[in-house]
């Protein structure tokens, strides 16, 4: 956010940006996902959606909030999409909330994403960037601490403290769908996993060739405090 913010706003606005990302991930959408989006189920599915991504309590949750102030779009596929938007949000502030408990700061959290996922933390698309000395210092951080290991990966408490960490955003994700009735809950994931399928489909069809599908990626959360 550092390299890009504030001048990022001499090319363009807030809202011209977020016009830009809704309507590009609606084309998308209806792209991908076809004649289903027409369907009483499909309508019924966004409707589900948007009654969980707008049940959860927003303080502490800054990203989350600032979705919420956004208004519900009355077009069927970017109500489903903005609804996708504010879950996954939420999801991300818990996510942080659960990093702080454990004490991993931002780039540190970046470091712990790129293990876990196996890769060298100097080749994560989050990390390249940095220079090489402030990378070391923050690995050498950790491998101080215990969470990396002499061989550069994840050290067994490391992956304990990954684990934990997921385990608590997951639990801190779940109150917006508690707000559904059990079959509410049952009813949506079955409409839902056929079309995240298909999205999930696409988006690997579309990374062999080259291209850059973007659409809440598979992994919900943002991985990192900043």
């Amino acid at each position: 956010m550092a390299r890009h913010i504030p001048k990022v706003w001499r090319t363009t606005t807030p809202e011209a940006a977020i016009a830009a990302r809704r309507t590009g991930c609606v084309k998308a959408l209806r792209r991908i996902l076809g004649d289903r989006v027409g369907t009483p189920a499909f309508a019924r599915a966004a409707g589900l959606l948007i009654k969980a991504a707008t049940s959860a309590p927003f303080e502490g949750r800054p990203m989350y909030a600032a979705l919420r102030a956004i208004p519900v779009p009355d077009d069927v596929v970017a109500r489903l999409f903005h609804a996708g938007s504010l879950l996954r949000e939420h999801r991300g502030d818990g996510h942080i909330a659960a990093l702080m408990t454990e004490g991993v700061g931002g780039l540190e959290a970046h470091v712990l994403f790129a293990l876990d996922m196996g890769m060298p933390a100097e080749k994560s698309g989050r990390l390249h960037h940095l220079p090489a000395a402030q990378l070391a210092a923050v690995i050498d951080g950790m491998r101080d601490r215990g969470l990396i290991g002499d061989d550069g990966w994840l050290s067994e408490p490391g992956r304990a403290v990954q684990q934990r960490v997921e385990a608590l955003t997951d639990d801190l994700a779940a109150r917006p769908y508690q707000s559904l009735e059990p079959d509410e809950l049952e009813e949506l994931m079955a409409t839902l996993e056929p079309l995240a399928t298909l999205l999930l489909a696409a988006r690997d069809q579309d990374e062999g060739s080259g291209g850059s599908v973007r659409l809440n990626r598979a992994r919900p959360d943002r991985g990192s405090l900043g």
